[in-house]
């Protein structure tokens, strides 16, 4: 059994090991149908002939080309059978003594090492004990990703760069936790499936009841949203599923509440009328931080949302208009130009004038505005009355900064609305405080400024949304008997209507029963309750073990657009309502742009989701295009994304697999200029991949039956083993700065040049494999003792090499290192290499010395290919 892949204390009665082996090779063939897995099973199957691959690794053109949504189907009623099995002690598992392939194939690795990593529970910090632990935690959460759709590449390198870092801490011995989640993203959502419900159903959100429409929301939340899951998984995230947190989850729900009724107990939480970012597309209020502004030199025709013709911007009027009255008593004119000078006016004006709105939420114009229908259609109207009137003066091209709505792409207009506001000045003070003091970290360092700059100019938060999907404002109306003044809102806040009801009977000296209470239709801005991730994840209000061990989290690391939406208002509201930091270091990770330097965005068409990259696919089967056919974009926006597909993907992408890819992601700098990443660089991480899988084909044929120690006495031993040396110690260095693209450089750096192009000739001389004269050896032993300890050395620098690339090729160092095992000294204290000691420095110290003192002799005994 010393070969067998980590099933030996599993005991399984044979027949129900056979049933769910097979279910598990059927789901794998309909996960993978283009590629038969040779000598991949946990048990001898009925069928002794299976069917050969024509080709190790069949091009993308020859998948399947069923629709994406016909493959998810099919994929999830696979997994639900074998994961809904009674028999749930049965892990996934592959047997390693059979032969060892001659070629790699990421399909092959990575097909089954993930079930078997969750089923074991090593990506929770309960479930194993380490013999080096040590007395830390190391916790943080992934930014949960919205619902609405799936990863793509940026999302990727948020997971590669979280991953190695949870992987690294946790083989050191820390108590990890990581998170993972999903964010119920109001405005997206809502507006996925209303556009949804309108295509397959001619139906919109106002054709159901309010709880009518929300079913509809889970349905399809419950129908789509375990994309981000699965896909997470295929990325390799060792992320604690037991604690998966969504945003609309019951327990996160409470703490939404808990926080906004704590808020406006505090006076940090008021309602007023105010001016407002207003998307007549969504008749919702958004952020400040989603808006666009797109900059226009002059006269520019633009589309506008449910405009079916393009419309002017970039222009300047210029009129006349007749005054009444003389001297410093002058008065505006009272017909058209009233209802001109009245759209001006809508905005609000410093010096006491009326407040006047005269566009409607829906971007149609007010009744007061006569019979102008849409507001930019409006606009030509008035410039006809002006003309008529002989008022027209005339107009001229003008340089301007429009606002567009981020989620709707509609022109955003100022409006005068009644919404709950932040008062975010104080809590922004503390935030720039925390990091002038040095509690809170900011890498890279540079950013200090931003945030300081920032937060120093913020504007109370406006967080009423009016939507129906998401968590609605415990805010209640409260109207009283009798109550004559119309004009005055009276409201209340609470945990539940009961509670709302007994504030209002206090605050305003009546009885519970004497009142009518409505609670306020709208839901509160998606940020509001993302920003109480960190602590609401781990169960706060109430004070459970998790947020008592693992809060405040470790670190946050996320992309740097994310640094006003999402990481100034996690230090705000964390520090409000925990009284702590919610995390010590914040790392900002670079975007991630195509080849042109465009950052990703559906519209564009330049989204790739990694799945893509990781399996391989022809373009005109990818989930790309599909998601393109069935998705949510405008017919115009989805032949400019196809076009722009066609063109960067010809030939679609082929297979890199998910350790080629995180490898290439985590081997840019991370903390710096943007990333452009290409599929050339992936493609050389594969490579690299297969450089690892023939150096352990060439090791397990060097090793034999020889698992004897021994101390390296040859001047190349020594030599490997100083650069070995060398990397852990570079490797330490860079970790703890966090600088990942050190880390892979040194690696691969020792792996390709050191191990295999200097260390693995020698021993190919040593072994008589070619002429010895390639190299000169000036230590005196007998081939026996040569081989011996080569072997040994090679063996220790090959595993040791394995462990320090595990964070970051988490597949192929689990499958390489588990073939190695029978040939280990001993026992092994962990069944996996994610649970295994990292290599640091000081397991070399003792002979380092050594390495040192016999440097001398490496510049006599250097090879000539050195």
């Amino acid at each position: 059994m010393s070969g067998t892949r980590l099933c030996h204390s599993i005991t399984v009665v044979s027949v129900f090991c056979f049933q769910h082996c097979a279910l598990f090779r059927m789901w794998r063939a309909v996960r993978f149908p283009s590629l038969w897995l040779p000598g991949r099973k946990a048990v001898r199957l009925s069928s002794s002939n299976p069917p050969k691959p024509s080709h190790p690794f069949p091009s993308p053109s020859n998948s399947s080309p069923r629709p994406q949504a016909e493959k998810q189907r099919r994929r999830r009623a696979r997994e639900e059978a074998i994961m809904s099995s009674q028999h749930s002690f049965l892990f996934f598992c592959a047997d390693t003594s059979l032969p060892f392939p001659s070629s790699y194939s990421p399909e092959y690795v990575e097909s089954s090492w993930y079930q078997w990593w969750e089923k074991k529970g090593f990506f929770s910090p309960e479930r194993h004990q380490l013999s080096h632990s040590v007395d830390q935690t190391f916790s943080l959460c992934i930014p949960p990703p919205n619902v609405t759709g799936s990863l793509h590449l940026g999302h990727a390198l948020t997971v590669a760069i979280q991953d190695a870092l949870v992987r690294w801490r946790r083989m050191q011995g820390y108590r990890v936790l990581w998170v993972p989640g999903c964010d119920h993203a109001g405005i997206a959502t809502q507006t996925v499936v209303e556009r949804r419900l309108l295509r397959e159903e001619g139906k919109c959100r106002q054709d159901f009841t309010r709880d009518g429409f929300i079913q509809e929301v889970w349905k399809w939340k419950n129908e789509k949203g375990d994309e981000i899951y699965h896909q997470l998984r295929m990325l390799g995230a060792s992320l604690d599923w037991s604690r998966a947190c969504f945003t609309m989850d019951p327990s996160y729900s409470r703490a939404v509440t808990a926080a906004f009724v704590r808020l406006c107990d505090s006076g940090l939480i008021y309602r007023s009328e105010g001016l407002v970012n207003w998307s007549c597309a969504l008749e919702s209020a958004i952020s400040d931080i989603e808006v666009d502004s797109k900059e226009l030199s002059g006269q520019t025709m633009l589309f506008v949302p449910g405009y079916e013709n393009k419309v002017e911007f970039g222009t300047m009027y210029t009129f006349a208009y007749p005054l009444e009255g003389h001297g410093k008593h002058l008065r505006l004119s009272r017909n058209l130009i009233h209802v001109v000078l009245r759209v001006v006016l809508s905005v609000y004006h410093p010096h006491s004038l009326q407040r006047v709105t005269v566009i409607g939420g829906d971007g149609t114009m007010m009744p007061c505005c006569g019979q102008w229908l849409e507001r930019f259609d409006a606009r030509q109207l008035v410039v006809d009355a002006l003309v008529e009137k002989k008022l027209f003066r005339g107009k001229k091209t003008h340089a301007m900064t429009l606002p567009i709505c981020s989620r709707s792409g509609d022109i955003v207009e100022p409006l005068l609305k009644k919404q709950w506001f932040v008062r975010c000045n104080e809590m922004a003070n503390k935030a720039i405080q925390a990091v002038e003091d040095g509690q809170l970290e900011i890498i890279p360092h540079y950013y200090t400024k931003t945030w300081k700059n920032w937060l120093s100019n913020i504007s109370d938060w406006c967080v009423s949304r009016q939507l129906w999907w998401g968590h609605q404002i415990p805010a209640y109306q409260v109207e009283l008997p009798n109550s004559t003044d119309k004009q005055e809102e009276l409201w209340v806040w609470g945990q539940s209507e009961d509670e709302a009801r007994q504030r209002a009977a206090v605050k305003y000296g009546v009885k519970p029963e004497a009142f009518t209470l409505t609670q306020d239709p709208d839901v509160l801005d998606t940020w509001f309750s993302s920003g109480l991730f960190p602590f609401a994840m781990l169960g706060w209000p109430e004070q459970t073990s998790d947020l008592q061990d693992f809060y405040p989290n470790s670190i946050l690391e996320t992309g740097s657009d994310l640094i006003f939406f999402w990481v100034a208002r996690m230090v705000m509201l964390g520090t409000e309502l925990t009284g702590q930091l919610p995390f010590k270091q914040v790392i900002f990770h670079s975007l991630i742009r195509d080849k042109y330097g465009r950052k990703m965005s559906k519209s564009l068409g330049n989204v790739i989701d990694p799945l893509d990259v990781i399996h391989g696919v022809s373009l005109e089967v990818g989930t790309t295009q599909t998601w393109l056919k069935e998705g949510n974009l405008e017919p115009r926006e989805q032949l400019v994304a196809m076009e722009a597909q066609t063109k960067d993907f010809p030939n679609g992408i082929p297979q890199c697999g998910t350790d080629a890819l995180r490898f290439a992601l985590c081997s840019h700098k991370i903390q710096g200029e943007d990333i452009s990443l290409s599929i050339p660089q992936v493609l050389g991480s594969r490579h690299f991949c297969n450089k690892m899988w023939q150096t352990l084909r060439f090791t397990l044929g060097v090793l034999g039956d020889n698992t004897a120690p021994c101390f390296p006495l040859s001047s190349m031993d020594r030599w490997i083993c100083s650069r070995l040396h060398s990397t852990v110690v570079q490797c330490e260095h860079a970790f703890k700065a966090y600088e990942l693209h050190t880390v892979t450089s040194t690696l691969y750096s020792f792996w390709v040049h050191s191990l295999c192009d200097v260390y693995m000739e020698h021993i190919k001389s040593v072994l008589g494999q070619q002429d010895p004269g390639t190299v000169i050896q000036s230590d005196k032993q007998d081939s026996g003792s040569a081989r011996q300890m080569a072997s040994t050395v090679l063996y220790h620098c090959v595993s040791m090499s394995l462990a320090l690339l595990s964070p970051f090729m988490p597949f192929i160092t689990e499958e390489l290192w588990q073939r190695l095992q029978p040939f280990r000294s001993g026992s092994t204290d962990q069944a996996s290499l994610c649970l295994q000691p990292y290599p640091h420095s000081s397991q070399l110290v003792g002979l380092a010395s050594v390495f040192v003192a016999q440097s001398s002799l490496l510049s006599r005994c250097k090879p000539k290919y050195l």
